[in-house]
C-alpha cells in the first residue's frame, strides 16, 4: 500500500525546513518581517522556521549584526534585578514614577507550567490565567511574567516567547518591556526606542488577539507600553510610558498584506527544500545546492534588509546591479527599470526608451545634465 501524498501546509513547511526543529518567531523577527512584506523568500523561510543565520554562514554570507555576549549578559542581569523578589523594585517604581495606584499585587511566572515548558502547555496556562484576571476572578493575579502568546502570521499561528510582563491596573492591561539601553538625562537612543516600540506593538497586538479569543474587550489592553531602562550610567531602573498606536496601525496593515503561506507554497516546486543536511551540528549539504534552492523563491532586497534579515548580505550580492539594491525610493522613481545599467544607458542616450519609459528617460537625462553642470 502506497503512502498518501503529503498535501498539508504544515507537512510542506516541514519538508522545506528539513530534519531540524523550527526556529521560533519572536517580536524582533515579526517586526522585521513586516518591514519588507513584499519579500516572498523571507515569508516562506520564516513560515517554515528555517534557521536563516545558520544558512547565511553555510553559503558564505554571514551577517555581522546581533547582540554581543556582553550585551546579552548585561540585559539578563538588569532584567533579573528588576524582577527580583516578585518584581518588588518594579512595583515601587510604578507607584512612585507613574503614580499608579497599585494596592495589591499577585505575581505569576508563566515560563513553566508545573515543570512542563512545552509551548502548548505554556500557551494554555497563559490563556487560563489571563482569562481569569480579565474576568475578575478572585486571586487570578495582576502581574504575569513570560506569558506565551499566539499571533497569526501569513495564515499560520506562531507562538511568541516574549520577555515581557502583562500587568493589570484596574481594568487595563499593560505590556511592560524591559530593555538594557540607558536613559541619560531623560533621553534614550532614538533608534533603540523605535525598535522597542515596534516590538512592544507586536506584544500588544498578540495580547489583544488573545482577549478577542477569550471574549473580552481587546481595548482593555492599553496602547501605552511601560518601558523600563537603566537610568543614566547606573543600573537603577526608570519607567516611561511609550505610546505605540502608530506602530500598531503599521503592524496591522503590513501583516494584512502578507500573502497566505499556502498560496506561496502552491507556486513552489514540490521537491524544493532548504535542508542544510545538519549532522552532529554541522551542515553537510553542498552550499551551491542551498543557493540554487534560494534562487527558486523571489526576494525583494532593499538596503533596509541589512538591519533586520540574516540573509541580507546574500540577497545584496544577488541583487548587485539591479535598482532594488539602491533602495525603495530609487526603485519606485525608476519604476519599470530593473537594472542600473539600463538606467545609465537611458540617461546617456545610448538606449532608446519605450513609450512606457519615455518620461523616466527624460527625467534621467535631465538629472545627468544637471549633475554634469554642477561638477563642471
Amino acid at each position: 500500500m502506497q503512502n498518501a501524498p503529503v498535501t498539508s501546509t504544515e507537512a510542506h513547511l516541514d519538508r522545506l525546513r528539513g530534519d531540524v526543529a523550527p526556529v521560533n518567531h519572536n517580536a524582533r523577527t515579526i517586526a522585521a518581517l513586516t518591514g519588507n512584506p513584499g519579500c516572498r523568500r523571507r515569508a516562506v523561510l520564516d513560515a517554515a522556521g528555517v534557521d536563516k543565520k545558520a544558512m547565511s554562514v553555510h553559503i558564505g554570507h554571514p551577517v555581522p549584526f546581533g547582540q554581543s555576549t556582553f550585551a546579552i549578559t548585561r540585559g539578563n542581569a538588569f532584567e533579573a534585578q528588576v524582577k527580583a523578589n516578585g518584581c518588588a523594585e518594579l512595583l515601587t517604581m510604578l507607584r512612585e514614577r507613574l503614580g499608579l495606584d497599585i494596592a495589591e499585587v499577585a505575581y505569576n511566572d508563566l515560563e513553566e507550567a508545573g515543570g512542563n515548558g512545552s509551548r502548548e502547555v505554556r500557551h494554555a496556562l497563559a490563556r487560563r490565567m489571563i482569562d481569569g484576571a480579565a474576568a475578575g476572578v478572585e486571586g487570578a493575579g495582576t502581574l504575569f511574567d513570560h506569558p506565551l502568546l499566539g499571533l497569526p502570521i501569513g495564515g499560520r499561528t506562531v507562538y511568541l516567547e516574549p520577555d515581557l510582563i502583562a500587568f493589570q491596573v484596574g481594568a487595563q492591561f499593560h505590556i511592560i518591556e524591559i530593555k538594557s539601553f540607558p536613559v541619560i538625562d531623560g533621553q534614550a537612543d532614538g533608534g533603540k526606542v523605535a525598535a522597542a516600540a515596534v516590538q512592544s506593538a507586536v506584544y500588544v497586538l498578540a495580547l489583544r488577539r488573545l482577549f478577542e479569543e477569550l471574549g473580552h474587550d481587546p481595548q482593555r489592553v492599553s496602547h501605552n507600553v511601560i518601558l523600563v531602562c537603566p537610568e543614566n550610567f547606573s543600573n537603577r531602573p526608570v519607567a516611561t510610558l511609550l505610546d505605540v498606536r502608530r506602530q500598531l496601525t503599521v503592524l496591522k496593515r503590513q501583516l494584512s498584506r502578507l500573502r497566505r503561506v499556502d498560496e506561496l507554497l502552491a507556486t513552489l516546486d514540490p521537491g524544493l527544500t532548504f535542508d542544510l543536511g545538519v549532522r552532529d551540528g554541522t551542515a553537510t549539504r553542498p552550499a551551491g545546492e542551498v543557493v540554487a534552492a534560494l534562487g527558486e523563491v523571489e526576494a525583494r532586497y532593499s538596503p533596509d534588509c541589512l538591519d533586520m534579515c540574516e540573509l541580507s548580505y546574500f540577497c545584496r550580492a544577488e541583487a548587485r546591479g539591479t535598482t532594488h539594491a539602491l533602495g525603495r525610493t530609487v526603485r519606485e522613481e525608476l519604476g519599470g527599470i530593473e537594472f542600473v545599467d539600463t538606467a545609465l544607458r537611458l540617461a546617456e542616450g545610448r538606449l532608446a526608451p519605450t513609450v512606457e519609459l519615455a518620461e523616466t528617460a527624460h527625467a534621467l537625462r535631465t538629472a545627468l545634465r544637471m549633475r554634469t553642470e554642477c561638477l563642471s
